[in-house]
């Protein structure tokens, strides 16, 4: 399972550890992922994605996975983000 938050694209980033003497080792910031079920009013069901903990505050600030979605990039989107932004775009348009 890769490192990287489904909606935003956030990943893994690199950089220094730094001792007291100035020494410098590599190491990496992990984004705060976490596993959470959505609610698409559109679909009316849960939508489960792995999503930074950011990503989620963005989602209630835009108010709701819908929403998010549709001012969305679809490159920074994973597969299974851009198939559920695809089968809201579905719905919106039949109903």
């Amino acid at each position: 399972m890769s490192r990287r938050c489904e909606l935003t694209g956030k990943g893994p980033m690199t950089g220094n550890n730094v001792s007291h003497a100035k020494n410098r080792t590599r190491r990496r910031f992990l984004p705060n992922l976490n596993d959470v079920t959505l609610q698409s009013e559109t679909l009316g069901r849960g939508v489960k994605l792995r999503i930074s903990a950011s990503a989620l505050r963005s989602v209630d600030h835009r108010g709701g996975l819908d929403a998010f979605l549709a001012k969305a990039k679809d490159d920074e989107l994973s597969t299974n983000a851009l198939k559920v932004k695809k089968e809201i775009a579905k719905a919106t348009a039949s109903a």
